[in-house]
């Protein structure tokens, strides 16, 4: 009974073709339904000979095909004809009932086979779409497999240059981690972006989640975006956590973002970073690496970095373009 049933839903779902002789039996059902219909019709209306098998034609074209189709036509003109249900006889009036009928069925049998034929065309572009995306995903992941060994094989490569320079190390070292950190976050949302309260709370997490606050609407970040601010996110939390509102015990971090467009229409992106609550800064040292890395990041986003030292702690605004993708 079950595969009775699975085979029914199979072929009403247009998933499978039927075996010839269960779309009979549909077909046969259909007819026997239809002429139940049309003696209660007769009750009422015994001119009725051919209107009650349409659906009968209907639904077997749409079940078991068009040869299907066909046949029920011709058996529920036929019946309509050779079976009576009151005094009336076959005249030439019903033989033009008769050839209406099995015109009106022909257009009836077209229309739904040619639905059947487009829905059997999209289900199978469907189903290579499908089985494209499947692969696009294994090959996507086996790609950031690969890269997540080469930055392995970087890390290692210059912790072994490196070894004997600890300073230069240091500056190098927690980059490539956060990069990596990066990547991973991106990874989990299928590459195309993350959001940018995932990617500030992956960086200011290690710090304790009471240190800061987030403030904005939630903003999905295309993939660009997101590791140029990664780094930049980066840079302010090392400094707070080493010389900043992280490192006194009172300090305080707010991160905030706004999204507005343009006269073009061209979405572009504030936030602003403020620290409060840290210790004073006294001297400021000559730029290094890691404020030219802030000036730089969003320069291929039409974007700048502002940095200021006040009294309260530090004082960063960043500006760019979201891209359109």
């Amino acid at each position: 009974m079950t595969k009775l049933i699975d085979e029914f839903r199979h072929g009403w779902q247009g998933i499978s073709q039927p075996s010839p002789l269960f779309s009979t039996g549909f077909a046969v059902c259909c007819l026997v339904l239809a002429t139940l219909a049309r003696w209660g019709l007769a009750q009422i209306r015994p001119d009725v000979f051919f209107t009650p098998y349409f659906p009968a034609v209907f639904f077997a074209t749409a079940f078991g095909g068009f040869r299907i189709g066909i046949a029920t036509a011709l058996a529920g003109g036929t019946l309509g004809v050779a079976v009576n249900f009151s005094d009336a006889v076959a005249d030439s009036a019903r033989l033009a009932l008769l050839l209406i009928f099995w015109a009106v069925c022909g257009i009836t049998i077209w229309g739904v086979e040619h639905y059947r034929t487009i829905v059997a065309q999209q289900r199978q572009i469907a189903q290579r779409l499908i089985e494209e995306e499947e692969y696009r995903k294994l090959i996507v992941e086996e790609l950031q497999h690969r890269l997540k060994n080469k930055t392995s094989t970087i890390h290692a490569v210059l912790h072994q240059v490196l070894h004997e320079e600890p300073q230069a190390w240091n500056s190098i070292d927690h980059r490539i981690r956060a990069l990596s950190a990066t990547d991973d976050l991106i990874t989990r949302v299928d590459g195309s972006g993350c959001d940018i309260k995932d990617l500030l709370r992956s960086e200011l997490g290690p710090y304790g989640h009471v240190r800061f606050n987030l403030n904005g609407d939630p903003l999905f970040l295309p993939a660009k975006l997101a590791v140029s601010l990664a780094l930049i996110f980066h840079e302010l939390a090392t400094n707070a956590g080493k010389y900043g509102a992280f490192s006194a015990a009172n300090g305080m971090l707010q991160v905030s973002w706004t999204v507005s467009d343009d006269k073009l229409n061209v979405a572009w992106l504030k936030i602003t970073w403020d620290e409060t609550e840290g210790p004073a800064v006294e001297k400021i040292g000559a730029p290094g690496f890691g404020t030219r890395l802030l000036q730089s990041a969003l320069r291929s986003f039409d974007g700048k970095t502002e940095v200021s030292f006040l009294k309260t702690g530090v004082h960063c605004t960043m500006q760019c373009r979201i891209p359109a993708s």
